[in-house]
């Protein structure tokens, strides 16, 4: 079988340390940022900045050019206090005051290009700092931040007046407003702060963001791990006239599961069918492989909405013509611009003598950010052995992108889903499409709820189900799951069946295994 054309080039998001040869590029980056004369840190000291401390400047790069990029240091607080200046706190730009012993990372600078603010580069720059921090098990990140709107209201609020007016919202900052929704708090304001930076009128915010995983240096060999974030989307397959109409649709749902900060959104089985409620054909066969015409758009619309939103998207499944044969495909569009996928590998006998889709012969799994994933789409999760076989190849997390066409549909999902979570002791997520388009096949009607489970055990709820959304309405469903209480309950949970499991003559290997590596997409 051959591969899926995705010849189509994605410019890729790449998070990293600065190296010395990215310096004057940093530089002007810096100095279109701010905006400012003299605000922005000069060659020498990012060429200090990275001598000293490399693991805390971090770049953003994409499609090969960077567009932004952030300095910080660690130091003992305490040493400085609440009435610092920046000059204090930056060693003059140099950062020879970096304590490696010290409690706190300490932002210097966020730096964005302004053509490239809408793919939430300032976002990912925080993101990395927090990862940085836990890693170092840091006790939290400190900053100072400007207030570049505040000289519009400097004849009526005083600086601290502002802060909170910007705080309840009744007053636009851009810095203040994006620290605060990055989960950092306001302590005080900075007198004085930063020479030059008129438009705060020298004020700043002293902000902090608390390490939630911080542990005493007596219990550093005490693990945490961070939730991971998932919302499953029951999309509603209504009528529409466009293509345009679909990526509307489907942005809606990446934009608001991405407000919610969750890290993976699952769309459902076979969602590119709705594409055939405008496409004039009527035979079956043939509205599967009109909607498969539309491959490069489909491809095109969830990638760029990956990477604009900065979240995983499990992009349902869209039928792909290979060899003038059709299959079910589940992409992965992960939010740094990379992609996979996976095919599906049992066809359900309505799908076959409809639409003539073909089965895979593989089973991935997927290494993401957030741990590694497989994709079981549809009828898949319905046998035992395929879950199984995920999990012995390392999976935490199935993802289960469904269609039924009635509750009895629906309830195989629903209790082979529960029952793979419980066997395998696995995260298992399933997306289930609602509504209905009279004159498209195996789309005339729909019976959707979309859940996500957990293995039975103490550190999980007590039903197994840590989120679901109510029967056949739209709906965004979001739950968190815990990979590190994952990890403890099959070492050491009531039950143990991943430990226990024999083989009885059964050997591991998986049968859905490739001989030839290189058919895996290009990253």
């Amino acid at each position: 079988m051959s591969e899926t054309d995705t010849s189509i080039k994605h410019k890729q998001i790449v998070i990293r340390n600065i190296r010395q040869k990215d310096i004057p590029e940093v530089v002007k980056v810096a100095n279109l940022s701010f905006g400012i004369p003299d605000v922005a840190f000069e060659p020498e000291h990012y060429e200090s900045h990275i001598r000293i401390f490399p693991e805390g400047q971090f770049c953003v790069e994409y499609g090969g050019k960077i567009v932004g990029a952030c300095s910080s240091v660690i130091v003992n607080f305490a040493e400085y206090g609440e009435e610092h200046t920046f000059d204090d706190i930056s060693d003059d730009g140099y950062i020879r005051n970096h304590n490696p012993k010290g409690g706190h990372l300490y932002g210097l600078d966020v730096v964005v290009h302004p053509d490239y603010r809408k793919l939430k580069i300032g976002r990912r720059l925080y993101e990395a700092r927090r990862q940085l921090c836990r890693r170092l098990n840091l006790k939290g990140i400190i900053i100072g931040g400007r207030m570049p709107n505040y000289h519009q209201y400097a004849h009526e609020l005083t600086p601290e007046q502002y802060v909170h007016e910007v705080i309840k919202k009744k007053i636009y900052d851009p810095v203040i407003t994006f620290q605060t929704m990055n989960g950092f708090t306001f302590k005080k304001v900075l007198p004085n702060y930063l020479t030059g930076d008129e438009a705060s009128l020298k004020n700043a915010t002293l902000m902090e963001w608390i390490n939630e995983d911080y542990v005493p240096s007596s219990d550093k060999d005490y693990r945490h791990s961070l939730p991971v974030r998932i919302t499953t989307v029951q999309h509603d397959m209504k009528k529409i006239s466009s293509f345009s109409d679909f990526a509307t649709q489907c942005e809606h749902y990446v934009r608001n599961s991405s407000k919610f900060r969750s890290d993976f959104i699952v769309f459902p089985e076979a969602v590119t069918m709705q594409l055939a409620s405008f496409l004039e054909e009527r035979f079956p066969s043939g509205q599967a492989q009109k909607a498969a015409s539309y491959t490069n758009e489909y491809m095109n619309l969830f990638s760029d909405l990956a990477l604009k939103y900065s979240i995983n998207i499990i992009a349902g499944s869209h039928y792909v013509q290979e060899n003038n044969e059709l299959y079910s495909v589940a992409f992965l569009f992960n939010r740094d611009g990379t992609m996979d996928k996976q095919y599906k590998l049992h066809i359900p006998s309505e799908e076959e003598k409809w639409f003539g889709i073909q089965p895979g012969t593989e089973l991935k799994v997927l290494d993401t950010e957030c741990g590694k994933i497989a994709i079981l789409i549809g009828y898949d999760i319905q046998f035992p052995e395929l879950a199984r076989l995920a999990v012995d190849k390392g999976a935490q997390i199935i993802f289960t992108p469904f269609t039924a066409e009635n509750e009895h549909d629906f309830l195989r999902i629903h209790y082979c889903a529960r029952a793979r979570a419980v066997e395998n002791q696995v995260f298992v997520v399933t997306s289930g499409s609602v509504g209905h388009l009279s004159h498209v096949t195996l789309t005339d009607s729909r019976y959707g709820r979309s859940e996500i489970f957990s293995p039975i055990d103490f550190s999980f709820p007590g039903d197994g189900v840590i989120a679901k959304g109510h029967s056949n309405v739209e709906a965004l469903v979001t739950g968190e799951v815990e990979l590190e209480a994952l990890r403890r309950i099959r070492l050491a949970g009531s039950v143990t069946p991943l430990k226990d499991r024999r083989q009885y003559g059964f050997s591991k290997v998986n049968a859905f295994t490739p001989h030839d590596e290189s058919e895996r997409p290009s990253e």
